[in-house]
C-alpha cells in the first residue's frame, strides 16, 4: 500500500470516504465532510436532490463536484433494474460520470444486500462502461466475483448498515483483502474512530461511512475525529504490528542488571 490509492482511473490521498445523509442541513453537511478530509462523497440519488428536482435545495451547491469526487449511489433499490436505473440517471444528471456505488438490498429490515440482484446489475453496469464500485456481504467467494465481473472496488459491510456494531467478523476481511487485486473499501458498520482504525490495521484500502458521523452528538468533531482514525489505522498496518504472544515478555533486556 502507498501513500495514495487508485480507484477506477483517480487517485486520491484521503481513505476516507463519506456520504450525505442523515445531517440537520446542508450547512452541517459542508463542515462535516470538510472536517473528515475526504475526497469522495457518495450521495444516494433516490433521496438527494443533485439536480433532478428544480426549486428545490440542491446538494451540489455545498459539495461541488470541482472540489470532490461525487460518487452516486443507489441505496433504496431493492431490484436490479431499479439500481441500473439509478446508475443511468446519475450519469445523466452528472454530465457523463460513470463512477457509481452500486448496492441492491435484501429486505428493508436488516438492508442486507441481495448479494444474486447485486452480480446482475453489477454484470450489466460495468458492460456499460460504468466503473462500479459494489456494496456486498463479507463473503470472500462472494467478494471475488465482483472483482472478477470487472468491479473498480468492492465494498464488504463490517456490520448492518447504520449499526454502528464495528468489524464483526475481521477474519473474513482479511481474507478478502489478501485475495484481492482491486481496492478493498469497509462499507458500512462502523460506529467509532477506533472501528475505522481497525479496519484500516486489517489492510483494507479505505473506508466509507455515514451515519457514524452524521448520528455523532458533534458531527464535526467525529467527523475530524475519523479523519485521525483512518490515518492511523494505515499506519500501524504499514508499520507491522508486534507479534502477538501468550505470556509475558520483558521489554528491557535482562544483561546488565545489578545482581544482589
Amino acid at each position: 500500500m502507498s501513500n495514495t490509492f487508485t480507484i477506477g482511473n483517480k487517485t486520491y490521498n484521503s481513505r476516507l470516504l463519506v456520504g450525505t445523509g442523515k445531517y440537520k442541513d446542508l450547512e452541517q453537511t459542508r463542515l462535516a465532510i470538510e472536517a473528515s478530509g475526504a475526497e469522495i462523497v457518495t450521495v444516494a440519488i433516490r433521496r438527494t436532490n443533485i439536480g433532478q428536482t428544480p426549486n428545490e435545495p440542491n446538494l451540489l451547491e455545498v459539495i461541488s463536484p470541482d472540489k470532490y469526487t461525487i460518487l452516486p449511489n443507489t441505496a433504496g433499490c431493492y431490484t436490479a433494474e431499479d439500481a441500473i436505473r439509478t446508475c443511468r440517471l446519475a450519469r445523466e444528471l452528472l454530465d457523463g460520470h460513470n463512477l457509481v456505488k452500486l448496492e441492491v438490498l435484501g429486505d428493508q429490515k436488516t438492508l442486507y444486500p441481495d448479494i444474486t440482484a447485486s452480480l446482475e446489475a453489477a454484470k450489466v453496469l460495468v458492460k456499460d462502461d460504468f466503473q462500479v464500485m459494489v456494496y456486498t456481504n463479507d463473503d470472500p467467494i462472494i467478494a471475488k466475483r465482483f472483482e472478477e465481473l470487472g468491479c473498480v472496488a468492492v465494498m464488504p459491510l463490517a456490520a448492518p448498515i447504520g449499526s454502528g456494531l464495528g468489524i464483526q467478523n475481521p477474519l473474513n476481511i482479511m481474507t478478502i483483502v489478501e485475495n484481492a487485486d482491486v481496492p478493498i473499501l469497509v462499507d458500512a458498520g462502523v460506529g467509532t474512530a477506533s472501528d475505522a482504525a481497525i479496519a484500516m490495521e486489517l489492510g483494507c484500502d479505505g473506508v466509507l461511512m455515514n451515519t457514524a458521523i452524521a448520528a455523532a452528538k458533534q458531527p464535526i468533531l467525529m467527523a475530524s475525529a475519523m479523519k485521525k482514525a483512518i490515518e492511523a489505522g494505515y499506519e500501524a498496518y504499514m508499520a507491522g504490528r508486534m507479534p502477538r504472544k501468550r505470556y509475558a515478555s520483558a521489554s528491557s533486556p535482562l544483561d546488565g542488571l545489578i545482581n544482589k
